[in-house]
Formats: C-alpha cells, structure tokens, sequence
C-alpha cells in the first residue's frame, strides 16, 4: 500500500522554531519526527512513500534522500509555489498513490499506532484514526458509533482526528488539481453518505503542536 506524508505546513504554531526548520524534521527523542515515522513505516511493510512539502521543503529531501537507509523509496510531491492545504496536497499527489486505498499520514506525529493493521470496508471511501480529545481540542472532531462515524446529535461526545486515515482514490474524484483546499469538507460528505468508518485508538499519540508541547514531550522521554 502506497503511503501519503504531509510535511508542507508551515507550522506557524511552532516558531520561531520553525522559522529556519521545518516541522517535521524537529526532533524528539534525539531522532526527527519524520524520520522516526518513516521507520515505523517500514518496519510496518510499508515502503512506497510519497511525501509532500513545501516550507524549506529542500531540507526534508536532504534529510530523508530517496529512502534507501530504511529499505523505502521516496517520492516528493513539490509544493514550493504555495502550500496546498491538506486535502489539495492529498490531490496533487494522486499520480503518484498507486494502490486503492492509500495511506495518509501527518509528517509531525508521534506515536505507536500499528501502521498497516488497518482496513477500509467495502464501499467506503475513508477511515479515520481518532483519539481522545486532548486538553487544547476539548470539543474534538468525528462522532464514532462502532467502527462507523456518523454525524453526531448535537449532545454527543466527539473524538480527535488523529492525522491518520484511510482514502479511496474516488473520495478525490472532483478534486482541483494545483489548488489549496481542506480535506474535512471532503471527509464531512463521506461522514453524511454512510461511507466513513473509524477506530479509536487508545495507544501512545501526542500532539507536539507548540515548543512547550514539544519541551515536555522531551522532557517526559529523558526521564524515562
């Protein structure tokens, strides 16, 4: 299965931080977000990646090469003439996401989540890892009824949207090409159609979104 990571955010919330590096090559742990996913990707049997970027995107390419270290082939997806969001990045590299369902990843997590366990039903056109809602994201995102996400009655609980999912290549079907555009309104549709499914995982993820984040997040491994 081929492997979408999207590393073209400018990570606004991380600078300055990110004002001379970009997000995913920030590191925890002694080791780059991005290159510690890319090893759990491999490690999964996952080793057709694409990845996206665009913010000193050249630094990404320097650091992660075509793959060869973790046994990968990397593909770049170039957005240096203007990041495209995260559904009109998806879109963009569509010619190079061969398999149908491909993977989408966010180049900036950390965590565990078993990569490549998961499956899409039959009929479906997404399926999207969520998490409890962490202290900065009370209100979460997706309403999750089984292992189907369904639109949520006003007073239901809502998850977080992990920044992992799922995707039929027919869920981009209209998407324009070059242009920037969000992937919730895309995944909101297939949520309303009944042709969404989801999983709560309850395993290791952090969002290391601000430096304070990132620092404790450091400072929690070094003691451990």
């Amino acid at each position: 299965m081929d492997v979408l990571i999207l590393a073209a955010g400018r990570g606004a919330r991380m600078r300055p931080l990110t004002d001379r590096t970009p997000k995913p090559l920030l590191r925890v742990g002694g080791e780059s977000l991005i290159a510690r996913l890319v090893g759990q990707l491999a490690a999964a049997g996952l080793r057709r990646l694409v990845v996206n970027h665009a913010h000193l995107g050249e630094q990404i390419v320097q650091a992660l090469g075509d793959g060869g270290r973790w046994g990968v082939r990397i593909r770049y997806s170039d957005e240096s003439g203007g990041a495209l969001e995260t559904g009109g990045g998806i879109c963009q590299a569509l010619p190079w996401l061969e398999s149908d369902p491909f993977l989408v990843v966010n180049g900036d997590l950390y965590t565990d989540y078993p990569f490549g366990d998961s499956a899409l039903a039959a009929g479906d056109l997404a399926r999207l890892v969520l998490v409890d809602n962490p202290p900065h994201h009370p209100g979460g995102d997706f309403h999750l009824a089984g292992d189907r996400l369904v639109p949520p009655p006003s007073d239901a609980p809502r998850l977080t949207f992990a920044g992992i999912g799922l995707y039929r290549h027919e869920l981009f079907q209209d998407c324009p090409r070059g242009r920037a555009f969000p992937l919730a309104p895309l995944l909101r549709r297939a949520v309303a159609a009944g042709r969404a499914g989801g999983e709560h995982y309850r395993g290791l993820w952090e969002d290391v979104g601000t430096p304070a984040r990132l620092a404790e997040l450091n400072r929690r491994l070094a003691g451990a």
